[in-house]
């Protein structure tokens, strides 16, 4: 067999995930196996894989490919999100661009055309999910727009109008003027903003020239004033109760009113009221009975209940109205002024506090035991410090504003009658039934109802999805929602904790009386190496797909997730991915290197690869145990770290080394069988972290038939191990480094054989590994002395002294300086140790398994310093 000299990541990947949809590796169905069921955070029909998409989706592989192996029934179900601001936008400037207006057009024909642009760009970001390794199960297949979850959507509204839940009312609601519609106070991002703070002059009605200064960032809402308010504690405005204010340029007569609401220290102390306009000002507004005037459009121009500036732009008529105010003389100061301003988050512009009639879900008795069973970590989130997060949301909710002023998405499923009634149902058949018994007009028609024009907010379909996918609203006792329900682990950002995560698990109680998931997994944001977000606009987010090209898919995966700590941000530079392919290179340069071994079955087994390959065993049953830790404490970085040290130094620089035949001489045949099997493990436990590479590998290793695969094979175990064998090896391997310095520092060729010598002490050599001291230290003779050798280099492992003789070379001042900074360090080290020990509170409360571990290293310590003083003294 000709192995290629270079793995060919394109090759390669687009091979193996071929054969693995081919086998259907990836498919579940339920039987009798425990399942593991995660569903992926359902990205955008109007998305591209992006860096986020990256991490997030790279982690989930890992999970489900582990669960995979270890004999789980392993359903990843994929799928995306309809949403519905951002897909009507894009659909709407599509449009533009061909010059039509979506109101030139009827609803149908509109939701025709998003169609087609959700069915030729939807799917694109699950394809690319594939080229990262993802092993979804792609006939799982979910939109929140299709058959069954939309059904599962107009249920729920159903059910939760029919409980009392959902109700419609005049409320003050965030408005998007761009996407003309409602949003909910999540999906409004507040920022810093330079603004200016005017003061302007209301001139009090019936005096003469008299006037109260207003302070306000907003001067264009003075159009809607309905009231001025002051703080009934003010002893400044006493005489002003009972008064009346005319508003500048329009000269609307209002009254002074008073509210303990009023900051008598911010501005003035006078606040202009404008209900319509302001949260607070409509919470004062209802408690004065005030009157309210809208306006502005609902595309942030002037409305005629303005009065003047009508269809110019809010943020136009701000610097226009100034003008006017300054010449009518109302402008006592302007002054420089930072303040937060509301932004939508889709569509980036400043959102307008507007009154408007929508459907809200009461949230107060909903959220109790969402909010109970995250404090009681019964589900957990990790890292736990985003629990304090979701608890201060918990307890400050509003209701849910549902209802959107758009077309595509899930139409409300509520029907009006001529005479202003409505009825709620799932189907304009059931409506017409319900409004003929409203009625008791059995001639009814459907052309006597109108279903509501809005659209449900996108997070009312994705809230349902770990219950939805499964069928599990429309058929709640159905065969799968039973099997795979609840889900076990959620991979997310923390940035839509809110959006996503509370309200999937608010659905889960309500409608399974269970949690959606067990376990939440908080990625970071992906910054670049200056800590910025990465973005298009700063032109610092690579293209995901340049990097696989570049660097194949299992060098990006293991790059993502080599600085990755749960709920830290991850500070990508693309060296990060190069170290990943590098990695993959080692890989395949390991295999090769085994691969070209000459076998002869004839020759006997030698000691030291006998020894090598027992130690490995033990050492890697550790490292699984530990890794096997990392995972069930979701430490994925860690667990990944674990994986990369063992292929890249116990496996390739340790064990391959110390079996590795003598120049152009063969193997024996049972340390060859072993050690493919050993290589068949570790290609298993790599597996998860590079599916890619790793497949490769397994395939070539030994003779595999067709179905065979290693995605489908077992997750290596740990069974216990020796801790002893393995301290003494790392013995062994500190004292082999020992003799590389000795050589570097020497120049002496590897090739030239040393003489060792061994003056023991009471720790840190085992006469048992000399064979394996003998072959990687290339060593002629090795001796047992009772005393220091002279003219000789050497080193410490623990109390025990390695001398390897080199004659007139050995330049004693160098020895001594070499032996005092070992000396020095060690004392500080020591020094460490003993302020842990004569911390009483220390050695009371810590376990004796740690205490122990101190006292050995100041044994060891004390032990080193007095067989590192003895060399100098020698040498002196």
């Amino acid at each position: 067999m000709e192995i290629p000299s270079k793995y060919n990541p394109a090759e390669v990947e687009d091979k193996w995930y071929q054969y693995w949809m081919e086998n259907k590796f990836f498919h579940s169905e339920p039987d009798e196996r425990e399942p593991y069921t995660i569903v992926i955070p359902p990205p955008n029909v109007t998305g591209v894989l992006h860096m986020g998409h990256m991490l997030n989706n790279t982690i989930q592989d890992i999970l489900t490919r582990r669960a995979r192996m270890l004999g789980k029934n392993a359903c990843w179900v994929p799928g995306t999100d309809h949403a519905s601001i951002a897909t009507e936008a894009r659909v709407v400037n599509k449009l533009k661009n061909e010059g039509i207006s979506k109101f030139d057009l009827s609803r149908d024909e509109f939701l025709g055309h998003a169609w087609e642009w959700t069915n030729k760009h939807g799917g694109i970001i699950l394809e690319q999910l594939k080229k990262l390794g993802c092993s979804c199960d792609w006939d799982r297949t979910a939109f929140t727009m299709d058959e069954v979850r939309s059904e599962s959507v107009i249920k729920t509204f159903v059910d939760l109008y029919d409980k009392g839940l959902i109700y419609r009312g005049v409320r003050m609601v965030n408005w998007d003027p761009a996407a003309k519609t409602a949003l909910s106070d999540e999906e409004v991002i507040y920022k810093e903003v330079q603004s200016k703070l005017y003061y302007l002059k209301y001139q009090i009605e019936g005096s003469n020239g008299e006037f109260v200064t207003i302070a306000t960032t907003r001067p264009e809402t003075i159009l809607g004033d309905t009231a001025v308010c002051v703080n009934p504690n003010d002893p400044r405005f006493t005489h002003l109760k009972g008064k009346r204010v005319l508003v500048p340029l329009i000269n609307r007569s209002i009254p002074i009113i008073e509210d303990e609401y009023v900051d008598m220290e911010f501005g003035t102390g006078c606040l202009k009221i404008t209900p319509s306009h302001d949260v607070n000002d409509y919470e004062i507004g209802l408690r004065f009975n005030l009157p309210s005037i809208d306006i502005f459009n609902e595309d942030g121009t002037m409305s005629e209940a303005a009065g003047m500036f009508v269809g110019e732009d809010r943020f136009a008529v701000r610097d226009k109205i100034m003008v006017d105010l300054e010449s009518a003389g109302n402008v006592a100061k302007v002054e420089d002024y930072n303040n937060k301003v509301g932004f939508s988050e889709r569509t980036h512009v400043p959102i307008e506090p507007k009154l408007s009639a929508q459907w809200f879900l009461k949230m107060d008795t909903l959220i109790k035991p969402a909010t109970e069973n995250v404090l009681n970590d019964t589900i957990q989130f990790y890292p736990p410090k985003f629990k304090n997060t979701y608890r201060h949301w918990m307890e400050n909710i509003k209701d849910w504003c549902i209802s959107r002023q758009l077309w595509w998405g899930h139409r409300i499923p509520v029907y009006y009658l001529t005479d202003g009634g409505f009825v709620v149902a799932e189907s304009d058949e059931k409506a017409l039934a319900l409004a003929q018994a409203k009625t008791g007009n059995a001639d009814l028609s459907m052309t006597d109802l109108h279903q509501d024009e809005d659209v449900l907010d996108t997070w009312f379909s994705s809230w349902l999805w770990p219950i939805s996918v499964f069928d599990g609203i429309s058929n709640p006792d159905n065969k799968e929602i039973n099997y795979y329900y609840p889900t076990n682990d959620l991979v997310t950002g923390p940035d839509i904790i809110f959006f996503w995560v509370a309200r999937m698990i608010i659905a889960g109680y309500e409608y399974r009386d269970l949690f959606p998931f067990k376990n939440v997994y908080f990625t970071g944001m992906v910054r670049d190496k200056q800590r910025r977000k990465m973005s298009k606009s700063l032109g610092n987010s690579p293209d995901p797909l340049d990097l696989i090209d570049t660097y194949g898919a299992d060098g990006v995966r293991v790059g993502m997730l080599l600085c990755s700590p749960a709920g830290g941000d991850l500070m990508f530079d693309e060296s990060l991915p190069q170290q990943g392919s590098g990695f993959v290179t080692k890989i395949w340069n390991s295999f090769r290197l085994v691969k070209g071994w000459e076998v002869d079955s004839k020759i006997s087994q030698p000691e030291h690869s006998k020894l090598a390959i027992s130690w490995f065993h033990e050492k890697f049953s550790q490292i699984v145990e530990q890794t096997d830790d990392h995972f069930d404490k979701f430490r994925i970085s860690d667990a990944l770290m674990n994986v990369y040290t063992t292929v890249r130094d116990e496996f390739s620089g340790w064990l391959l080394e110390m079996v590795k035949p003598a120049y152009q001489q063969p193997i024996d045949g049972k340390t060859y069988e072993e050690l493919i099997d050993i290589f068949d493990e570790v290609l298993r436990f790599l597996h998860p972290f590079m599916p890619f590479v790793s497949e490769e590998v397994w395939q070539l290793l030994k003779e595999r038939k067709q179905g065979d695969s290693i995605t489908i094979s077992s997750w290596p175990k740990s069974t216990g191990y020796d801790e002893t064998l393995i301290a003494q090896f790392e013995d062994v391997k500190e004292a082999i480094a020992g003799l590389r310095t000795i050589r570097t520092k020497n120049n002496i060729p590897n090739k030239d054989q040393l003489e060792l010598s061994i003056m023991l002490g009471d720790k840190g050599y085992a006469p048992e590994f000399n064979s394996v001291l003998v072959k990687m230290g290339n060593l002629s003779a090795l001796n047992l002395v009772s005393e220091e050798a002279k003219l000789a280099a050497s080193f410490l492992v623990k109390s025990t002294t390695f001398f390897v003789p080199i004659g007139g070379a050995i330049d004693v001042e160098e020895e001594l300086k070499k032996l005092q900074v070992e000396l020095d360090y060690t004392k500080g080290f020591l020094n460490s140790v003993m302020k842990k020990l004569s911390n009483e509170r220390f050695v009371g409360s810590a376990p004796e398994a740690v205490v122990a571990i101190e006292r050995a290293k100041q044994a060891d310590a004390e032990a080193k310093i007095k067989v590192l003083e003895e060399q100098i003294a020698g040498l002196r």
